[in-house]
């Protein structure tokens, strides 16, 4: 890989945000809630390396969230809202179809999501060739993704600091990585 290879980020929006509504914060996350997306940004450029292209996939089927677009492109980010069918799953869809076409550039690769559906296209990125790695809440990771071969795992909140709050998160934590400050 070059010096100047480019680190792609593919953020799976609709994944991430359920995430973190559904098992974190048990409701539909306030915007001052949400990740900084820029932070994601800045993470992917100082722990990857090369130029950034971040692409944010969001199912766009019910309407095109303007103001969300806007706050996404103004942060670095590449919007790339989506529709299709009500039974096709768009996002994952458009971030397999990257995943491939990815196998034909070089540079990093690392995949804000959960979600097991990726990790045959992962699994073929992660040939030791290049750095790849998966963000999100590592408890909640695929154990597909979280167990492979040549992938790092990035935590959102610990090792991206995409939040400005501490989110009420329940996990094992390592005796070596205990601070008794974040819960007193």
């Amino acid at each position: 890989m070059t010096e100047s290879a480019a680190t792609y980020v593919l953020i799976d929006g609709e994944n991430l945000d359920m995430t973190l509504g559904q098992r974190i914060l048990s409701a539909r996350p306030r915007s001052d809630q949400r990740p900084r997306w820029d932070r994601v940004v800045a993470f992917a450029e100082q722990h990857f390396g090369g130029p950034v292209r971040a692409l944010f996939f969001l199912n766009a089927s019910h309407g095109l969230p303007v103001g969300f677009i806007a706050a996404l492109s103004s942060m670095g980010l590449v919007p790339v809202p989506l529709s299709g069918p009500q039974d096709v799953k768009v996002v994952d869809v458009a971030i397999q179809r990257t995943l491939q076409a990815l196998l034909l550039r070089e540079g990093a690769v690392v995949l804000g999501s959960h979600d097991a559906d990726f990790a045959d296209d992962l699994r073929m990125l992660a040939d030791g060739a290049r750095r790849v790695a998966v963000m999100g809440f590592t408890e909640f990771l695929s154990g597909e993704l979280r167990d492979m071969d040549h992938v790092e795992v990035c935590d959102l909140e610990d090792d991206v600091g995409a939040f400005d709050f501490v989110l009420p998160r329940v996990r094992v934590v390592a005796i070596e990585d205990f601070d008794p400050e974040r819960y007193l």
